[in-house]
């Protein structure tokens, strides 16, 4: 059947069917702060609020290669527990893309929700890949979704005021983001299917938990989140201490010359002044600073190589002898770009709270560091001739002290971090009487999504078809051309029955 797919940050697809490359895309993106902000006073809201703009505008189609597309602007509620008259509002951007020549088409719908937070989907360029099976957007708060950068916030004036603002950009609200966008775009207000990549995943059981009614089918890749009550970071932390261990470990293998060149990097961090050296921003980076590059270094399909063939350019070369060795710009460039931090800072700002449900974090993944120091110590590491291990998809105090672009939220995070007043993400009676077809793919070596609190959470959700691959790492929806996509698509259809 012709279909119509949309996806979240808020990106958004239509497709006329999920087995052809003639599919509408629908973008949009992470939530935005269309009118008053929620720190502003009661008579402030009034005066700003007197301008309430239409709930939908949708601009004219145009094109890239073998693809039509059309923007969507939302103007949705900040707090949906407000009525939309009292609530600020922010704009949700999406964008809507089909196959050439099928835009009057009436075709049924694909939501992608993507990884994250605070990551906008890419923009299309073309047709190709699993993009020709579904469409994508930008979650509130990314892309032209009222983008929380490292410039606009700012605008907020204190931490208190940051954080209330910041606790409506979790998945709770993003899904009431695409019920509100449902509720527009499909024909009587019908289910759709959804698509959710890793926290676009966590994102999808939300969905599950809260607004089944919405759903059709759900597809969930490298997207399995842990679901027990309180916070559960550091039940993740700990479970993918091994993964990291073993990424580190495979790394070496097969670049064992970059084992000597890591640690010459350490030492000369360690023994420069202040214990680092100048980023060009204005940060500075020290040797468990370098660590971070395991964040997608060690963790996606192509990440070993990137990581290598940026050691590559780590030192400057002596043109004038007698020169000192020093790291490079292009190295100290690269790393920043690679980090992103600058450009999401959202990311670091509510990863931890992804797993809070009424418990606070409290820095989570720093506790448990300390607990594995003896493995993750860089210094230690380089002086007793060790390997230095790369940490991985972790957010640690100290990099609002290090990291130029965090500097000015470090007191938010911190409150962040010890925020106990989370809302519930998940419901596991609604998830235990599960009606809507689930299939998801657990990757065996994922070392974002342990495989292990994955397969626990696929317990609780009735119904569901489970892929358990070692074939891909956590970026196999993008690194598979499709075949991921389509193979939760078989285990729906009919085409992979159960046995």
């Amino acid at each position: 059947m012709p279909m119509q797919t949309l996806s979240f940050s808020l990106n958004a697809f239509h497709r006329n069917s999920l087995s052809t490359n003639q599919t509408h895309y629908f973008t949009t993106f992470i939530r935005s702060c269309f009118t008053a902000m929620n720190h502003r006073t009661s008579s402030e809201k009034a005066t700003v609020d007197c301008f309430d703009p239409p709930e939908h505008v949708v601009g004219a189609w145009y094109s890239v290669p073998e693809l039509r597309l059309r923007d969507h602007h939302f103007t949705v509620p900040l707090d949906y527990s407000q009525s939309r008259s009292q609530s600020p509002k922010i704009s949700v951007f999406a964008r809507e893309a089909v196959a050439v020549g099928k835009e009057n088409q009436d075709m049924p719908y694909l939501l992608y929700l993507q990884g994250g937070p605070g990551f906008e989907s890419p923009r299309p360029t073309e047709a190709g890949g699993w993009m020709t099976k579904a469409c994508e957007e930008h979650r509130r708060g990314t892309g032209l979704s009222t983008p929380l950068t490292t410039s606009s916030m700012l605008q907020i004036k204190s931490a208190q005021e940051l954080v209330d603002y910041l606790k409506y950009f979790r998945a709770d609200n993003i899904v009431n983001d695409a019920e509100f966008i449902r509720k527009h775009l499909v024909p009587n207000a019908g289910p759709w299917k959804v698509l959710g990549q890793s926290f676009g995943g966590f994102c999808g059981v939300t969905y599950l938990s809260f607004a089944p009614q919405g759903l059709k089918e759900v597809y969930l890749t490298g997207g399995l989140p842990p679901i027990g009550d309180g916070c559960t970071a550091q039940a993740v932390y700990k479970a993918c201490i091994s993964s990291i261990i073993t990424q580190n470990e495979k790394y070496y293998y097969r670049y064992p010359q970059d084992i000597e060149i890591i640690r010459d990097v350490v030492n000369h961090l360690h023994e420069s002044k202040g214990g680092g050296v100048p980023l060009p921003s204005g940060g500075v980076l020290t040797p468990k600073g370098l660590q971070l590059l395991g964040l997608t270094g060690l963790g996606s399909s192509t990440g070993f190589e990137r990581l290598h063939y940026l050691f590559e350019r780590v030192w400057d070369p002596v043109i004038v002898p007698g020169s000192k060795k020093q790291i490079s710009y292009y190295f100290l460039n690269a790393f920043e770009k690679w980090l992103s931090f600058d450009t999401n800072p959202l990311y670091a700002l509510l990863h931890e709270s992804i797993y809070c449900q009424g418990a606070a974090s409290r820095w989570a993944a720093h506790q448990v560091r300390t607990e594995h120091e003896n493995k993750l110590d860089a210094v230690k590491a380089a002086k007793e001739g060790r390997p230095v291990f790369l940490t991985g998809e972790m957010v640690f105090p100290w990099m609002f002290d290090e990291i130029h672009a965090l500097k000015p939220f470090k007191e938010a995070a911190n409150l962040l971090a010890e925020k106990t007043d989370w809302p519930p993400l998940y419901n596991k009676t609604t998830l235990n009487k599960n009606k809507v077809p689930v299939a998801a793919a657990v990757y065996y070596e994922d070392m974002f999504v342990n495989v292990n609190l994955a397969m626990e959470t696929a317990a609780e959700i009735a119904g569901i078809r489970l892929w358990v691959t070692n074939e891909y790492m956590h970026s196999g929806l993008r690194d598979g051309a499709g075949h991921v996509l389509d193979h939760l698509m078989g285990l729906l259809n009919g085409k992979k029955p159960l046995f």
